[in-house]
């Protein structure tokens, strides 16, 4: 396939991450960058390679086919309705926005324009992620009912003074629900479906410079009937897991250790330990457990984690632009995790369950 055409919007900590995937794609050309500081975009340039475009404008003019935004999560939406205005892809780093209103301007002019557009959630793409998607899609284990979200991470105070938009409401849109959770929202919606009512609650706990959550807790109800569970928190110190489960009605379990230890910052650590299948009790493939925990460590071995599944994912996004097809991670699917935490925060405010769609 002819390369896709590919520059990046945002110069900032997560943009070297997304240039350093882009290259390990044969089916995409990295080109350039912008930023809203041009100065920045020329330093960056000069590192990872590529033009430094003076501002967005003239990176949409360049001949670019698709774009990956990695702005802050407010400044999302005004970047990918002006390129897709201009009839280029999107692909817009999680989470999709800090609000619906966001969501719906950015799959509105997607849908005008006829233009893909995606949202980063590369842990869809680890081994045991797929592993447990494929035995749900196989029926292995019935009908999926219960999930688990648990997160027990940390972020400590110079993490939100590394950036001014951190640990802000009007500049980061959120904290843990919106920045750090969104890859675990995705995989519980991508395992049980569409939730149809929610009831949460946050909490700053430990973290009293900054104003967002640390920790949030949900109970969900999804549209087949099934139940949920979230906790989600930075507020453990060093970080112990990440774990996503799910429960099938015929009793038997499934789930991944995503993460161990604090979950990784784009741009300052690395992912050092491999993600790993940490339950399997499906019938008759009970004793397999070592056995995948055994091929994890060995795959993980092999790749970057810090970059490799982000470049599966770029790669899934540009062959899907050229086999005009939806990426396996679509807007809509960004917009159900916006919807996800955006319920929560209501529930909080409002002391009530609210129920979904919103």
């Amino acid at each position: 396939m002819e390369p896709v055409r590919v520059g990046i919007v945002g110069c900032g900590k997560v943009g070297g991450l997304h240039a350093a995937a882009l290259r390990a794609v044969p089916e995409a050309v990295y080109v350039g960058a912008c930023d809203a500081d041009p100065a920045r975009a020329a330093a960056f340039a000069a590192k990872h390679g590529g033009v430094a475009f003076p501002d967005l404008d003239a990176l949409l003019r360049s001949g670019v086919e698709a774009v990956v935004i990695g702005t802050p999560h407010p400044a999302h939406a005004a970047p990918a309705v002006r390129a897709a205005a201009a009839g280029v892809h999107v692909l817009v780093e999680k989470p999709m926005a800090a609000t619906l209103a966001d969501c719906d301007a950015m799959l509105a002019a997607a849908a005008r324009s006829g233009v893909r557009l995606g949202v980063i959630s590369q842990r869809r793409f680890y081994e045991p992620i797929r592993r447990v998607k494929a035995a749900i899609d196989a029926g292995k284990l019935g009908t999926p009912v219960l999930g688990l979200v648990l997160m027990y991470s940390w972020r400590d105070a110079a993490y939100y003074t590394s950036d001014p938009w951190r640990g802000r409401w009007d500049t980061e849109g959120g904290g843990v629900l919106v920045n750090q959770s969104p890859h675990q929202l995705d995989m519980l919606l991508w395992f049980l479906g569409p939730a149809a009512e929610v009831t949460g609650f946050w909490a700053n706990l430990n973290h009293p410079t900054v104003e967002v959550d640390d920790t949030a807790v949900a109970a969900i109800r999804f549209r087949n009937g099934g139940l949920g569970s979230i906790l989600t928190s930075v507020s453990q110190k060093p970080g112990l897991y990440t774990k996503v489960h799910v429960h099938g009605s015929n009793g038997a379990s499934a789930g991944v250790e995503t993460d161990r230890g604090s979950t990784f910052i784009a741009g300052v650590t690395g992912i050092a330990e491999p993600p790993l299948t940490d339950v399997w009790t499906i019938p008759g493939e009970e004793h397999r457990l070592t056995e995948y925990q055994e091929a994890d460590r060995t795959a993980f071995a092999g790749v970057d984690g810090t970059t490799y599944y982000h470049a599966l994912q770029f790669r899934d996004f540009v062959r899907a632009i050229r086999e005009n097809r939806p990426p396996l991670v679509t807007g809509e699917d960004g917009r159900a995790v916006v919807e996800l935490f955006t319920a929560v925060y209501q529930s909080n405010r409002e002391r009530r369950a609210v129920k979904l769609p919103l």
